[in-house]
C-alpha cells in the first residue's frame, strides 16, 4: 500500500495515470486534499465523465481494497450496513440443540446464553458500509447518492462524521483508519447541505479536446491515432449541439473507439459510424440526431 500521508498533489496525480486514469489539476488536488484531510469526496458532473473510475483508480494507484455501494431508490441502512446469516444460525441453533444446549466443557447454557451464540462474528453478513470499517484502509465508493432518499443521506452523515456504527446485537464497529471514500452524484437532485459540508466537492466537466484524446491513447493504445483524434473531435461535435437526450460521456468515447478499432476502421466513416453507433447512443432518437451530425461533419 502506498503511504497517503506522504503524497503531493503531483505525486497523486502521477500515480492515478499510472492506471491510466488522467486526472486534471483541479480533479488531482481536491482528491489530494481529501486524502490528506482525511474528508469524504463528493463528484459530481454528467454521466461518463470519469467520477466512478477515480475511485477505481485510488484503489489501484494505492495498492487498496474497493468496496462498493450502489445506490438507488428505497436503500435503507440495513441494506449498506449488514445483516444476520439467518441460515447459518438455524443449523448452529440445531447444532446446540442435538449436543444437550452444552458448552464445550459440558455446562448447560440458559435461553440468554444460547441466544449470545447466534450473534456472534461468524454469523455477521457484513455489507458495504461495514466492510470498509472493517477493512480499512480501504477505498469506499457511494455510487449515485443521489438515487437515495433523505433518510438515507442522514444515516450517511451520521457515519461518515465518526466512521463508526452501532450493531445493537453485537456492539460498536470503529475502523482504525478512516477509509478513503468518494461519492458520486449525477444530480438528479440535489443534496443536502449537511451532507455536502461534511464532504469535499469538485464538479468534473466533460474534458477538453487535447485530454479526451490523451484519455484514448492511454487507454486505447491499439487504437490508430487518427482514428483517437476523429471519433474525439465528432464527440466533441456533439456534446455542442441541444440536440441529444444524453450527451456522451467519456465512457462512450472509449467504447465507441474499442468497436470501431474491433470492426478494423482505421479512420472515421459514415458506414462504419452507422455500425458501431450503439456504443456511442443509447437512446433511438440520438442514434438519429447522432449520424445526421455526423453526416455534416464527415459529408
Amino acid at each position: 500500500m502506498t503511504e497517503t500521508s506522504t503524497l503531493n498533489a503531483a505525486e497523486l496525480s502521477n500515480l492515478l495515470a499510472s492506471t491510466g486514469y488522467l486526472a486534471d489539476e483541479g480533479l488531482s488536488t481536491i482528491a489530494y486534499l481529501a486524502l490528506a484531510m482525511e474528508r469524504p469526496l463528493l463528484l459530481e458532473g454528467e454521466p461518463g465523465t470519469g467520477k466512478t473510475g477515480l475511485a477505481e483508480a485510488l484503489a489501484q494507484a494505492l495498492s487498496l481494497p474497493l468496496i462498493r455501494l450502489q445506490c438507488y431508490e428505497g436503500i435503507d441502512a440495513t441494506q449498506a450496513l449488514y445483516d444476520w446469516d439467518f441460515t447459518a444460525q438455524i443449523l448452529h441453533l440445531r447444532s446446540v440443540e442435538a449436543g444437550g444446549n452444552h458448552f464445550g466443557n459440558g455446562t448447560t447454557m440458559s435461553t440468554a446464553e444460547l441466544e449470545s451464540t447466534l450473534y456472534d462474528k461468524r454469523f455477521l453478513l457484513a455489507r458495504p458500509i461495514l466492510k470498509a470499517l472493517q477493512q480499512s484502509p480501504a477505498v469506499l465508493l457511494i455510487d449515485e447518492i443521489d438515487r437515495a432518499d433523505d433518510e438515507f443521506e442522514a444515516f450517511l452523515l451520521e457515519v461518515l462524521s465518526t466512521y463508526q456504527v452501532s450493531i445493537p446485537e453485537f456492539g460498536t464497529v470503529r475502523a482504525q483508519t478512516p477509509p478513503i471514500v468518494v461519492l458520486t452524484s449525477n444530480r438528479t437532485r440535489d443534496l443536502h447541505d449537511a451532507l455536502k459540508r461534511r464532504c469535499l466537492y469538485h464538479w468534473i466537466e466533460h474534458p477538453g479536446l487535447a485530454r479526451e484524446v490523451e484519455i484514448v491513447r492511454t487507454r486505447l493504445p491499439g487504437v490508430p491515432a487518427l482514428l483517437a483524434e476523429q471519433v474525439v473531435r465528432a464527440v466533441q461535435a456533439i456534446r455542442a449541439t441541444d440536440d441529444v437526450l444524453k450527451p456522451p460521456g467519456v465512457a462512450e468515447t472509449l467504447d465507441w473507439a474499442r468497436a470501431l478499432h474491433q470492426l478494423g476502421s482505421a479512420e472515421l466513416d459514415l458506414a462504419s459510424a452507422a455500425a458501431s453507433i450503439g456504443a456511442l447512443c443509447k437512446y433511438r432518437e440520438d442514434t438519429e440526431r447522432v449520424m445526421a451530425t455526423l453526416a455534416r461533419i464527415l459529408g
